[in-house]
Parts: C-alpha cells; structure tokens; sequence
C-alpha cells in the first residue's frame, strides 16, 4: 500500500471496491437465477464476473489502498504492522458500509426491494470450516504472492476466488464484509442473518492461521533470489 496517499481517499477507494464487488455477487447471481433453473450453470454464472471483478478492482485500486476489500485482510496487514490499528478499523467500517452499498445497488438493477433479509440458510460445522479454509487460502495467495509476484496478485486472487467458489461447501464467502452484505438480499448469493456469526468467526479465524503459517512458511528475512548453481561454485 502506499502509505502517502491520504486515509479518507484510501478509504474512499475500499468503499468503492467492496461496493462494486459485492454488486458484482449480488447482481451476477441474480441474473443467473433469472436465466437458468440450473443450480450448477447459475453457480458458474455467478463464479466467472466475481472472479473477474476481483482482477480488475485489485489492479485499478490496489496502488490507492492496497485494496483489500475485506476485513479478514485488514486485520492481517495491521497484525504485520502495515497498517495500524485504528486505520484499520476505519478500512473495516468503510468495507462494510460499501458492502451494503453494493447490495442496494444490484437491487436497483433488478428492481428488487432495497433491503431484503436473506432466509437461506447457510450454517453447521461443515460450512464453518470451508469458510477457515477459503480464508486461509485467500491470506496464503495474498501474501505468497506479494512476495514471489507482486505483479501478478490481482489475477492470484480473482484465479483463487473462482476456485474456491466450487472447492469450498460455503462457495467461499472469505470475507465478513461481503458476508454482511449479503445477508441483506434474498437472492441467489444470501445468507440468513442468524448464520453471519459462525461466518465471519471462521473468516477471521481462517485469516489468522493463514497469517501465522505464512509467517513459518515464507523467511521473511530471505527477500534476495536464491543464486543460481554457478554463483553458488
């Protein structure tokens, strides 16, 4: 992240991100359902544009505030002390407001009621540890990829996001924020409001782990390519 750029517009920019983000799940699966009664192709419907939001979002605004769009991994850059903790309260609160944001928005789109509690149920231990294991693995490719191909980390995550929505029972939510939000439409991407709890509690237990099996897996002191054969002789 580049620190030199000013809070509100950092957090202006994750707003933005998280709201066109959560727009894009919310609004991808509806047209989905719309479109086909095929729970499989409307899955994929809804798979391929977040996969791709990511991408985009992440390569347009990560140079403004580092683009997390998700509070699981601003609680795992202020652990790093890259970010320091009341900012990141601040980028959690803005992540989530632009989550919601987001939903009205795709609700607009389809003329649906601005806010409309979700009644799917989404809970049980099963659930819970698939949204660990997203997490975790969201936080792996974050910061594995920071540190082999920081060039490369926009497509990592879209390219993980769009795996772990069919590796995962929960569909990879990986994220409180969009949790939040999409317990706010009764639509094809919802989660009952009662079901958040376990939810978010696994997103950022998930975040935690990754964070710490990061940190053992990666030296983050070996930041020099390792020598080739004949500089090594």
């Amino acid at each position: 992240m580049k620190q030199s750029i000013d809070l509100p517009r950092r957090l202006t920019a994750e707003a933005l991100g998280t709201a066109m983000l959560v727009a894009t799940v919310v609004g991808s699966g509806i047209m989905a359902e719309t479109l086909t009664r095929d729970t499989a192709l409307a899955l994929l419907g809804n798979t391929l544009p977040t996969g791709a939001i990511l991408v985009v979002l992440i390569t347009v605004l990560g140079p403004v505030s580092g683009a997390h769009f998700n509070p699981a991994v601003s609680l795992v850059f202020a652990l790093r002390r890259e970010l320091r903790p009341v900012e990141a309260a601040l980028y959690a609160g803005a992540q989530v407001a632009g989550g919601i944001a987001g939903v009205l928005i795709a609700h607009l789109m389809f003329a649906l009621p601005l806010i409309d509690a979700s009644v799917k149920m989404r809970t049980g231990g099963a659930q819970w540890f698939a949204e660990g294991v997203a997490t975790f693995g969201l936080i792996l490719t974050i910061l594995g990829g920071l540190k082999a191909r920081r060039d490369a980390v926009a497509w990592l995550v879209g390219l993980y996001i769009t795996a772990a929505y069919w590796f995962t029972a929960s569909t990879s939510f990986a994220n409180p924020a969009v949790a939040i939000a999409r317990a706010l439409t009764n639509t094809f991407s919802g989660i009952r409001p009662v079901d958040l709890p376990g939810f978010v509690a696994a997103e950022l237990a998930g975040a935690v782990v990754g964070l710490l099996v990061v940190g053992w897996l990666v030296d983050p002191q070996a930041n020099e390519p390792i020598p080739d054969q004949e500089a090594r002789a």
